[in-house]
Parts: C-alpha cells; structure tokens; sequence
C-alpha cells in the first residue's frame, strides 16, 4: 500500500495541542503530520518583546509535540515559497492553518492560499482563534457590529462548541524534512539584557495556560467585576498573554468561564463579556481593517495630534513623565511585559490628551513592549481611549491620573512596586526596571522622580481646546 500523503499543518499563534481544530482532524485523518512554522513576512516585522514570546511559545511547544511523538519544523523567509519547498520536499498533499483576521495576516494568507492552489496542493484554513467568525455575527439589519454591548446581546446565548480534546498521538512521517535551529533565528537579540527580566515573569505554554484559567477559576473570579481595576490586587486571569500565542484555546477558556457562570460565581459574567471585548477587536479588524492604522472615526482626522516623537515621548516611554501611575504601568510594562488594563487607560489617555501625541506613537510602543500584544486589540484599545474608535463616550474622556490613583490604589501599593523613586524602599521589581531598560537611557534608582513634564490641569485644558477646535 501507498503512504498516504502527509497534511503540513502550518502554526502561527496557536501553539496548542487542544481546542484546535485543524490539528485534531488532522490526527482523525490517520495521515502524518509535519507541524511547521514559519519565520516570514509578517513575524519578521513582530517587536522585540512579541518576538522574544514567540520563541518562548515555540520552544515550549516542541517538548509538547514530541510527547505525542511529533516535533516541530522550523524554515525561515517568504511563507508561500516555504510552504511549497516542504509539501515537495515531503511529497505533503494538504496544508492547514488556523485562521487569523487582522488586515496583515489576511493579505499574506490568501497568498498563500492561492500559491498553493495553483501547485495543485490542497490549502485549507481552519477556525480556532476566535469564538465566533466575524462574518457569522451580525446586526439585525445584516452588517457588523460598530458598537460592542449590542455584539454582546447577539453572541451570549449562542451555543459554543465544546473544545476539541488534545491528540494522544500523532503519526510521523517516514523521513522528517530538515529544520532551522531555533537559537538561529536570533528573536531574543532585541531584547538584550531584557530577556532575562522578561522570563521571571511570562507564563509559557498551554499546561501553563491551564493552570492559569484553573487559579483564577478557584480564587479571583468571585470578585473579578470589583477588583479588576484595583492594579496592585491579583484579581485579573492574566490570559491575554496565553490567548495571544494561542496556548489556550478560546473555546477552552469560554466553556470554562460558563460553568463557573452557571455554579454562581457572580464575577463570571464580567470574564466572558471581556473574552467578547476581544471578539469585538478582532470582529473590526476584519470588517474595518483600517482601525489598524488610521483613525476610525474620520471625524478625529483634523485633530490636531503631534506625530513627532520628542523628548517628551521619550520620557513617558522611559515610565518618567513625572505622573507616578502612568509611571509606574510604563514601567510594569517595561519589566513584565504586560501592563494592567486600567494602567493601559491611564497612560493612552495621558499620551494622547495631556500631550496631544498621535495614539499611533502608542500603538507602536506596546507593540515593541507586550508579551501579550495582539494586533486587533491593541489597535482598538488605543482608539478607544484617544476617543477616535469605536465605542467611544460622546464626551471627550480625559482620565485623571491623580483621582485614577486615588481611587484604585488608594495605598500607593501598585506605584511603589514599580516606581523605586517613589518607595521608601524599592523591592526587586522597582530595581528590575534599571536591569531592563536600556542602557543607553543612563538610568539609576538614584535618580529622583522627575517633576510633571505636562501639569494635569494644564494638560486637559489644552486638550479641550483642541477638542472644540476640531
């Protein structure tokens, strides 16, 4: 008898074994399989800390592959021209990959999708980023959804299919095709002496995942609406950094959050409606993928944001603009790679309002900084809270960091973690920031806290101004 021919199944930011679609009619089929990823067009443009996680997510998901008798493939350069040297190299006859819907992937996967096609191999994409297809969502009238809470009316009671379980086995192919090393892609060298302070505090891997979603399950989803924008508390999932590499499916998480919905747990309504936040981003970045890179609402055009990064860009980047909360969420970014939603809020609205800088300068910093980046939602997050995206308040909402800090951290706990200069004795992760940051920056724990550099009075002035004159 023939071999059957082997399926490729293409990973990108899905990095799992369960709740995935593709890679478990894959296995059903009785065929091999050759999972492979691609260092190409789109990766290569990642940031330092995205790309950082990414090799984090690959190494970690080779030991799971080879404890179900796989392994992992490695190439490197154009995907379409990747993906066609493999399927002749291994005489393959389907590819398979997992959906994704921002303008960028969109663009490179139906090149692919055609290259193949026209080679005569089968090409395939799969749903498993999302909960809910954003062409299968739609209004009563038809078109998509401009505004969240109506989205989230449409898609509660929807029914959600169970998540695939994860394959015990997967059949190898007779020969494996030759594979890149990952140490030679290099995705750490951005990162420099960063990497290290990074990996105290990423949460790699789908067991990693799981046992996340089962901590916050068993503690903080009780009180997750009314702690959740408390900074210092640990009262948050912390799931965006798996969800983005895909180390979790979102099938997985939602089921999960439903059953604790359904036992009573009366903070788990709130977590699903923010899994629908992240339906939502992605659900614009597909129907309108301009929210990608220029205003949302056209209207905001003609406001008059500065794009020109100065010194004072630089100084909120360095987590020094003077203003101890957006300080310190800059710092716990620079030193974690993750930064608490509320934090998020506070120093978009401070960028964008009190120093009238394009929420692109923004956009652009958390894409070199987050572990948890992911396009669609850091898009819509920083156009909501400029105020030109969806879902924004129909009056010019400026957060105050003071009143901010006075009401969700009350006891300067959260500013005093990162900010050495404001605590009587700074603990490792104020200090870890000087270990991280650059050191062509020249900053010492020594250093005082430097004063405003945009007054919080004077700032929103301003920015009302700006506001009426548009």
């Amino acid at each position: 008898m023939t071999e059957p021919k082997p399926i490729i199944i293409w990973f990108r930011k899905d990095f799992r074994l369960a709740d995935h679609k593709a890679l478990c009619e894959a296995s059903r089929s009785g065929r091999p399989i050759i999972p492979v990823v691609v260092l190409d067009e789109v990766t290569e443009t990642f940031g330092a800390a995205p790309k950082w996680r990414l090799a984090q997510a690959i190494e970690h998901f080779n030991d799971r592959l080879k404890a179900v008798g796989s392994r992992l493939i490695l190439r490197r350069g154009t995907v379409a021209d990747e993906l066609l040297a493999l399927a002749q190299e291994t005489g393959a006859g389907d590819i398979w990959w997992t959906r994704a819907y921002d303008p960028d992937a969109i663009m490179r996967d139906t090149k692919v999708k055609s290259s193949l096609k026209e080679a005569g191999i089968g090409a395939e994409s799969w749903p498993g980023h999302l909960l809910f297809e954003p062409w299968a969502v739609t209004t009563k009238q038809g078109g998509f959804f401009k505004v969240y809470s109506p989205m989230w009316r449409a898609v509660k009671d929807l029914d959600v299919a169970p998540p695939d379980p994860a394959p015990l086995r997967l059949m190898a192919p007779q020969k494996w095709p030759d594979s890149d090393r990952l140490s030679g892609w290099a995705l750490d060298k951005s990162m420099d002496r960063g990497a290290k302070v990074l990996a105290r505090h990423a949460n790699v891997g789908e067991s990693a995942a799981h046992a996340r979603l089962a901590n916050f399950l068993s503690g903080s989803i009780g009180a997750y609406k009314e702690r959740r924008d408390y900074p210092a508390q640990n009262a948050t999932s912390r799931l965006s950094e798996n969800l983005a590499w895909g180390e979790i499916g979102p099938r997985t998480v939602w089921h999960a959050g439903l059953r604790a919905h359904l036992e009573g747990q009366r903070g788990a309504e709130h977590f699903l409606k923010e899994l629908v936040w992240r339906e939502f981003a992605y659900h614009l970045a597909f129907h309108t993928p301009e929210i990608t890179h220029k205003n949302w609402r056209s209207e905001w055009d003609a406001f008059p944001w500065s794009d020109h990064e100065d010194e004072k860009v630089l100084r909120w980047k360095q987590g020094r603009t003077g203003v101890p909360l957006v300080d310190a969420a800059m710092r716990e970014m620079y030193v974690t790679g993750h930064m608490h939603n509320r934090g998020r809020m506070i120093v978009g609205s401070y960028l964008t309002k009190h120093m009238l800088k394009h929420w692109r300068i923004g956009q652009k910093w958390f894409e070199e900084c987050l572990i948890d980046w992911d396009p669609a939602a850091n898009a819509m997050g920083w156009q909501w809270v400029a105020g030109s995206g969806p879902d924004a308040a129909p009056y010019f909402r400026i957060f105050n960091p003071e009143t901010q800090a006075q009401k969700f951290d009350a006891e300067q706990t959260y500013i005093q973690r990162f900010v050495a200069e404001r605590a009587p004795d700074p603990g490792p992760e104020a200090l870890a920031f000087f270990d991280a940051c650059p050191r062509a920056w020249g900053l010492s724990p020594d250093d005082p806290h430097p004063t405003p550099i945009v007054g919080l009075a004077e700032g929103r002035q301003r920015a009302l101004a700006a506001y009426e004159a548009r």
